[in-house]
């Protein structure tokens, strides 16, 4: 049954489809890949590091 379900066009093994043409932009604090493509412009955080940043600012009073 699984193998029916994992035929080859979905992604079973937890990669994800590659539908953007350009590289993604590595994250300014931690280098690792983001969300974001290369041509963004501006500060690219990766989903980590901006959820920190997020947590750091909402608390700083």
């Amino acid at each position: 049954m699984a193998a029916d379900y994992c035929d080859g066009t979905s992604h079973c093994d937890g990669t994800s489809p590659d539908t953007s043409p350009e590289p993604f932009a590595e994250c300014v604090l931690c280098r690792k890949p983001t969300e974001y493509p290369e041509s963004r412009k501006g500060v690219t955080l990766c989903p980590v590091c901006e959820w920190q940043e997020a947590q750091r600012t909402a608390c700083s009073g």
